[in-house]
């Protein structure tokens, strides 16, 4: 039997695998909301323990090597202390969601509710400033507050865009990544993936800069798609610089955890809809495209390693562009869009893109069928997706609060029978 990190690589190399290797957690976009977590460590009878919230924004749990040895996780991610609002997931301590879900969440998190019932989070923690996010009441995760000042059409600046949102990494951020690639490295044979993320040009999830006191610029989100048709040119400026950071990052990135790694994450912008891409392949060509040549070709000269990109929704006008920019790995292939049936996925471009998800459709099946129906879905999936490698088991993005226990459950058994 292969070891997992051989098991994926010859997934990734589109090649048959022993078995279709499962990714639970390795990222931010393929990990699983605290509260499923919990019932789900308690259905696989682990010890009670309270989830650590790794990321607050989504409210992800940290999947831990206990819960990966049960399922036979074959992936785990390499990540730094940063979260999306700014604060480090560290010097934890202990909370209760609104479901009764006890965890641990990192000591700048703000536990006290405001007087409508919200849970306000600020960016960096910082309480004097206005804050960044608001979970609602009896809500389980954050949606991001829009602060966006004036500003003046005609001296928009990208410079001050790109100001507090990306930098270059200190020489502590490089040492913590080596020592984890080593540590991770040594420690299991699983494959690892490392979570990059800034070269995610236009990530919506970034744009209203939930880390960043006062943010400047164009910040709203309807304003930001906007910008990409009404003044493009600052666009591109934001994501030249934006570039030229992120290829110092990777440079000093290769540098430390070298050849551990097996795929990088490299991006999660959106640009697919429900029933379509929401951005014309022209425009990406013009405005998207360029960049992601730039970075990709930087990492497959340099290094050995995937690339990974995340986009939800129907993705099919855009994937072939994707492909010549140097695109290896799609996530989460959402075949509950348009166009986005498994079977043509895999036979018009399965064996130039490696599928990293399409295991489950988290939005009707996994929460609303029952488990006969998940199993009967997972194994059907499996099926079709994992002929000839290139298919990472995952399902489509993160697994969501309120599934019911005894369809996760559903998921996992019928996929340890169908891999």
């Amino acid at each position: 039997m292969s070891t997992s990190r051989e098991r994926v690589r010859a997934a990734l190399e589109h090649r048959q695998p022993d078995r279709v290797p499962l990714d639970l957690g390795s990222s931010a976009v393929t990990g699983i909301m605290a509260s499923a977590l919990y019932r789900l460590r308690g259905a696989l009878g682990l010890e009670e323990c309270r989830v650590h919230v790794h990321e607050p924004y989504q409210m992800l749990g940290r999947v831990d090597d206990d819960v990966l040895d049960a399922l036979g996780v074959d992936v785990i991610g390499l990540q730094d202390d940063n979260t999306m609002f700014g604060f480090p997931a560290r010097d934890w301590k202990p909370f209760t969601l609104h479901d009764g879900t006890p965890v641990w969440v990192p000591g700048l998190f703000n536990t006290e509710p405001a007087s409508d019932g919200s849970l306000y989070q600020y960016p960096r923690g910082d309480r004097d400033a206005a804050p960044s996010g608001r979970m609602p009441p009896d809500g389980y995760y954050h949606d991001a507050i829009e602060r966006q000042q004036s500003y003046d059409e005609a001296a928009l600046d990208p410079e001050e865009w790109v100001e507090g949102m990306y930098a270059v990494y200190t020489d502590e951020q490089v040492r913590t990544l080596e020592e984890r690639a080593k540590a991770l490295y040594d420690s299991t044979s699983r494959a690892i993936l490392g979570n990059f993320g800034s070269a995610g040009f236009g990530d919506i999830a970034h744009v209203p800069g939930l880390a960043i006191r006062e943010p400047r610029g164009i910040r709203a989100v309807a304003d930001w798609y906007m910008a990409t048709a009404l003044h493009p040119e600052y666009v591109r400026g934001i994501f030249d610089r934006q570039l030229e950071i992120a290829l110092q990052n990777l440079e000093l990135y290769q540098q430390a955890v070298g050849d551990r790694i097996i795929a990088i994450f490299l991006s999660g912008t959106d640009f697919g809809a429900q029933h379509g891409s929401f951005i014309a392949p022209r425009a990406y060509r013009e405005l998207f495209k360029p960049y992601h040549q730039a970075v990709n070709a930087w990492v497959h000269e340099h290094t050995p390693w995937k690339t990974f990109y995340h986009s939800c929704g129907s993705m099919t006008a855009l994937y072939d562009d994707m492909i010549e920019a140097g695109v290896d790995i799609v996530n989460p292939v959402q075949i509950s869009a348009a166009g986005m049936e498994p079977r043509a996925l895999k036979e018009r471009w399965g064996d130039r893109l490696v599928l990293w998800g399409a295991g489950v459709d988290t939005q009707q099946v996994l929460p609303f069928g029952s488990p006969d129906q998940v199993a009967e879905h997972v194994r059907e999936n499996v099926r079709v997706l994992g002929q000839g490698g290139g298919f990472v088991f995952n399902a489509i993005h993160n697994i969501q609060a309120a599934v019911p226990t005894e369809n996760l459950v559903a998921l996992f058994e019928a996929f340890e029978e169908a891999r």
